[in-house]
């Protein structure tokens, strides 16, 4: 009678010991699920920053090739302007001699009238 009691005990034991390891199983899945999850969140974090900082270089570059063409538009309005200048300056040249050509004229004229 009593081997029979120790068998059942033995029984009892080793399936007390297997749901044991079943909840530990258990819980390490849960535990393994949960740090999946989590770093499939950091990793979905990291692709959208990524996505987000590649949209942010494409904008940059956009801004730093307008910002380019508008240089060089102003560069060469002042060339353009340079060269007016110059046009100018040499009218000036121009209307300041004939000033004094006719200067002389007034006092040559004014001398012949006398």
């Amino acid at each position: 009678g009593a081997g029979c009691g120790r068998g059942k005990m033995a029984a009892g034991g080793a399936a007390d010991a297997q749901a044991r390891f079943g909840h530990s199983v258990k819980g390490l899945l849960t535990e393994k699920v949960t740090s999946c999850g989590t770093d499939v969140i950091a990793l979905t974090k990291q692709v959208l920053k990524g996505s987000r900082s590649a949209e942010l270089l494409g904008q940059a570059a956009r801004n730093m090739v307008m910002q380019e063409d508008a240089i060089l538009h102003s560069e060469d309005s002042l060339r353009k302007m340079a060269i007016i200048t110059t046009h100018l300056q040499y009218q000036q040249e121009a209307i300041q001699k004939n000033v004094e050509r006719s200067s002389n004229l007034q006092d040559q004229l004014s001398h012949l009238l006398k």
